[in-house]
């Protein structure tokens, strides 16, 4: 399977991580003092070229020869959509023609290595390719452009301004691993005088929600992923304790991990006055694979149902139809993840598990709270091991240990059975980082104090592990 992640000769310690000291202490205080300076003596239009040039700073300090990839798409994107906006004729051929450079822009870079070894494998042929690295947030910038087009198409969206546009694009919160934006829910608030101007409030939440999201990445995810890591590098010949271990770990890796990140981005994005649209709520307290869907990247199933699934169809066509575009739309979901077998996979699964879903349903039963629950974590928590697996043939090692082999407590440990236990309940019993601080308005001294002491751990953390990259920017 091809590796997707950022080029391989970046160290992610000297990286522009949101848990790195370069953010922390230079990039995001510069962003910070900048805009607002700017904002103050009246020169918005100046202000939003600073925020412009710090996200491509961001995203350029990965590796500066991916610039002209992304400013050529921000650039093909903004023509396309301000002559699909004002066409009278011909829009669904200049739609198509959009949507068609974009996937094939997404499928050389993420596909072209796979799509290749499989033909080698199939035909015994002998290809032979450079390679080609992953470009960073390639996968999200893409899809946000493309609904961008399609908005434009539907004269939801009309923006003849280049800068807004680039903005739009490249708000560095948002830019590396989403959520996936819609223009008309972003813009309008870079416009509202309001926001232009320091708010203290915002700050205060923002600063919550951003210590709590790097304490969730440094303290949890990172912490997780040893015990995920160590059992999936070797799954030949794993035991039963041991492939609970390392499912339930990454399990919580990928949960602490990606909300983590969510939690940085909307703090971050906060300080700005800007609000992010919500991209996780608890989704391991799902009572079904539907409901999973609306709480886990709930910017990603937007996108899937707005984008793939009405236009395939929806529900419209019967039933047959409705179930055959279910499974078509996760299976795309799945692939858009990553070059993988394991990735289509997963996806077929979510969508065999959402028709099933559909399907139980329809015969108006219902399963008691906690059971369904109970059956939709495992499901989900099976799927991950998929997902995370090298290979299906590792998936499948992993999860016979689970269920085939006789249960012994032989190579359990006492730290990460703890560890584990603590993650579950934090998942399962606690509000998630979002309504804890909302929740909270008026900060009290004991949560001042809490936060403090967060991010003190969090620091003393990086300073021990230093940065590692976020999951999802692999995707």
């Amino acid at each position: 399977m091809y590796p997707l992640r950022c080029p391989s000769h970046l160290n992610p310690a000297a990286n522009m991580l949101f848990n790195s000291y370069s953010f922390l202490f230079f990039f995001l205080p510069v962003a910070f003092a900048g805009y607002f300076l700017l904002n103050g003596k009246h020169l918005t239009k100046l202000s939003r070229l600073w925020l412009v040039s710090c996200s491509l700073f961001f995203y350029g300090w990965w590796d500066p020869g991916y610039l002209p990839l992304i400013l050529l798409s921000i650039v093909a994107n903004f023509a396309l959509g301000t002559v699909i906006g004002i066409a009278t004729e011909h829009k669904r051929k200049l739609l198509a023609t959009g949507i068609c450079l974009n996937v094939a822009l997404l499928c050389y870079y993420k596909y072209t290595g796979f799509i290749v070894d499989n033909v080698n494998a199939l035909l015994g042929a002998d290809i032979q390719i450079a390679p080609i690295v992953l470009p960073l947030a390639i996968s999200f910038f893409t899809f946000q452009q493309i609904a961008y087009l399609v908005d434009s198409a539907r004269g939801e969206t009309r923006e003849y301004d280049f800068l807004n546009y680039a903005l739009f694009v490249t708000f560095f919160p948002q830019l590396i691993a989403g959520p996936i934006v819609h223009h008309a829910e972003m813009m309008p608030q870079f416009r509202k005088l309001r926001n232009l101007v320091v708010d203290h409030a915002n700050i205060l939440q923002g600063l919550g929600l951003f210590t709590l999201g790097l304490a969730k990445k440094v303290l949890l995810a990172d912490t997780f992923a040893i015990w995920a890591n160590a059992g999936f590098a070797a799954p030949q010949g794993i035991g039963f304790a041991q492939a609970w271990t390392a499912s339930l770990s990454y399990t919580l890796q990928l949960y602490f991990d990606f909300s983590g990140y969510m939690d940085m981005a909307t703090g971050a994005a906060l300080l700005f006055n800007i609000r992010l649209p919500r991209n996780f709520d608890s989704p391991y307290k799902s009572a079904s694979l539907q409901d999973f869907w609306r709480r886990w990247h709930i910017t990603l199933g937007r996108f899937l149902r707005s984008y793939v699934y009405i236009p395939l169809g929806g529900s419209r066509r019967g039933t047959p139809r409705l179930l055959g575009n279910l499974f078509a739309t996760f299976l795309i979901g799945g692939i858009w993840h990553g070059a993988g077998w394991t990735f289509a996979i997963w996806g077929a699964l979510h969508g065999l598990g959402l028709v099933v879903h559909r399907l139980w349903t329809m015969t108006g039963r219902r399963l008691p709270p906690l059971a369904a629950r109970a059956l939709t974590f495992l499901f989900v928590h099976c799927a991950w091991v998929v997902f995370r697996a090298q290979s299906a043939d590792d998936a499948l090692h992993v999860l016979s240990a689970m269920f085939l082999k006789a249960p012994s407590p032989a190579g359990l440990t006492l730290l990460p059975l703890a560890a584990i236990l603590a993650g579950l309940a934090i998942v399962w019993g606690l509000p998630n980082a979002r309504e804890a601080v909302e929740n909270n308005k008026s900060s009290s001294l004991g949560a001042t104090v809490a936060l403090a002491g967060l991010a003190c751990a969090s620091l003393i953390a990086l300073e021990i592990r230093n940065a590692s990259e976020f999951l999802y920017f692999q995707f």
